[in-house]
């Protein structure tokens, strides 16, 4: 329940009472200051509240924008101010101290230190003329400026993919607005996209030619509802803790269960074991995805951010046809989902998992590479929070801290790199059951924790997150492939979920700042290196058939603890109101 509080004279012919209510706010008078605080007093501490001048003109959608957003605390337009629970005191200190203005209040709020998020209008029109010339003038640009077009059009991302912008967007925000008027929300939809990525995991599971085309029709409507779910969310200003969570997380588990029901598929085809490509594919998307996420933590608040090759970037966004070639390269999720769909349709699942591999790696390298000049060629001073963040994404363990607390600082990226290839290299090349793999992740452990001995501000520091995650998961990839027994590669490819699923999870939490998982959690499943140290371990001393199942004991094990926690957090009052815009375009 929310209350709008319309202070002073209310005006003839004016709709605001109307808007207020439609937007689904209790509408009380307050003539003078001291109604104003009377009816402010009255209103229950848990209920949002605005205040409204009477004399406010302008569209609906406006007054949306400005009193109903639930990511901040307190927002405001012009003439028109609203606060959420956690900042009701200090509105009513306000309005005790400023009087009835709502502008005023504002302005008292921000100067108090209280966050007010004033929403970028654009062409929609909020104001509160002083006189009859200048409220006829701001009616006239109101009925000149269609709202309801404005907020289909900002109900889209600003910045996405040509396959996105180009073949679903333009139908997408009509189901949006379609969805929105009978009720629906973004997490309904996100969980109809999810279903429906799942039925397409089954359908290319089974293995049929028919099959395969009604997995890769039903990809694509899974990506159409994905669409949906965020431009409803914008369409209606419907930010929920729960819809972060599900929106973060349903993403992967679509693609992943998508890349599962194409190994099935493979194999109940025509007996064709594709299961190392359907880890491969994921170990290699989910290691971009976390440079992505490195990179921007550690550069989002650095600062006298300067960079050459940053300029030249910046320079190509301007220019129509770079700008789309450069977005289609880096393979994102439209482009992606798109292609998988169409060579499931047409071809075999291991040549859509070596199209697609071919894809991600050339991405990846256009990627990396561009970030790495950018880092090489910039001058400027990572903060202690951009250090902090890429710690809690590096997911270091109790060996790895214990380490670090007694080691000396090294050359991060080189020193976890090496420790990483050492692991890789020795597993892929000795035996199954050799007792070197574990040896040399007992080294990885060490250099793990000499990587982040120091705050990690040094100029390519941000490729140590992306270095730990890539030498975990393809230890774990390596050695189910030595194994060489049924079931080793699907029990390695869930372990792998499982612990991806764990640093999605941390990524999103620091996005909405707040923090990363509790310490308990990380220890609980060791870190990056034990994991490792203990996955090497039990290869070197089980049966390839018992190693198999440990690795799937050892992935229902850290999958409850993680989705336990979680869950727990995602559905708690202090986890963040936001909505994930998805993949960088």
């Amino acid at each position: 329940m929310s209350t709008a509080i319309v202070t002073g004279q209310p005006v003839p012919g004016s709709s605001l009472e109307g808007d207020l209510r439609a937007l689904g706010f209790d509408v009380r008078l307050a003539p003078d200051a001291a109604d104003a605080r009377a009816a402010l007093a009255a209103v229950p501490g848990d209920q949002r509240v605005a205040v409204v001048d009477a004399g406010f003109v302008g569209h609906a959608h406006a007054l949306r924008l400005g009193l109903t957003d639930p990511r901040f605390a307190a927002s405001a337009v012009p003439g028109a101010v609203s606060a959420q629970p956690a900042a009701r005191q200090a509105l009513s200190r306000a309005v005790a101290e400023n009087g009835i203005a709502p502008d005023a209040v504002a302005k008292s709020l921000e100067a108090a230190g209280t966050a007010v998020h004033r929403p970028v209008l654009g062409e929609l029109v909020a104001a509160v003329p002083h006189d009859p010339q200048a409220r006829n003038e701001a009616r006239q640009r109101v009925a000149a400026v269609d709202d309801e077009a404005i907020r289909l059009r900002t109900a889209v991302k600003a910045r996405d993919g040509f396959f996105t912008t180009y073949c679903v967007s333009p139908y997408s925000r009509y189901i949006a607005r379609w969805c929105a008027r009978r009720g629906l929300t973004p997490n309904q939809v996100t969980t109809a996209s999810l279903l429906t990525a799942l039925i397409a995991a089954g359908c290319a599971a089974t293995g049929t030619r028919p099959g395969f085309v009604a997995a890769g029709l039903l990809l694509l409507f899974s990506f159409v509802l994905d669409c949906t779910d965020g431009q409803l969310a914008r369409y209606s200003l419907q930010y929920s803790t729960l819809g972060a969570w599900l929106d973060a997380t349903f993403d992967r588990a679509k693609e992943y269960a998508y890349y599962a029901g194409l190994a099935l598929g493979a194999a109940n085809a025509t007996g064709d074991d594709v299961w190392a490509l359907a880890l491969g594919a994921m170990v290699l998307q989910t290691c971009r995805h976390v440079v992505d996420f490195s990179f921007n933590e550690a550069n989002h608040d650095a600062d006298a951010n300067t960079s050459p090759t940053a300029a030249l970037s910046d320079k190509l966004d301007s220019v129509g046809w770079t700008v789309w070639v450069r977005r289609m390269i880096v393979l994102p999720i439209g482009e992606r989902w798109a292609l998988i769909a169409l060579f499931t349709a047409l071809t075999t699942p291991r040549i859509t998992f070596y199209v697609l591999l071919v894809g991600c790696a050339l991405a990846a390298c256009y990627t990396t590479a561009g970030r790495v000049l950018r880092s090489l060629t910039r001058k400027a001073r990572r903060t202690d929070r951009a250090a902090g963040a890429l710690a809690e994404l590096a997911d270091s363990g109790p060996l790895a801290q214990a380490v670090a607390r007694v080691g000396k600082g090294a050359a991060a990226p080189v020193v976890a790199a090496l420790g990483g290839a050492a692991v890789v290299a020795v597993s892929a090349f000795t035996g199954f059951g050799s007792g070197w793999p574990v040896l040399a992740a007992a080294v990885y452990c060490v250099t793990s924790g000499l990587a982040v001995a120091r705050p990690l501000k040094g100029a390519l520091d941000w490729l140590v997150p992306p270095i730990f995650r890539a030498s975990e998961y393809l230890t774990i990839l390596v050695l189910a492939a030595r194994a060489d027994v049924n079931g080793a590669l699907p029990a390695a490819f869930g372990l792998v979920a499982a612990v991806a699923y764990h640093h999605y999870d941390t990524v999103y939490r620091i996005r909405g700042d707040a923090g990363a998982p509790p310490h308990w959690l990380v220890r609980a499943i060791g870190g990056h290196e034990g994991r490792t140290l203990v996955v090497t371990a039990v290869a070197a001393l089980l049966t390839p058939t018992d190693f198999t199942v440990a690795l799937t004991a050892l992935a229902v094990l850290v999958a409850l603890v993680v989705l336990a926690e979680s869950i727990r957090f995602w559905v708690s009052a202090g986890a963040p109101a936001v909505h994930d815009e998805g993949e960088p375009a």
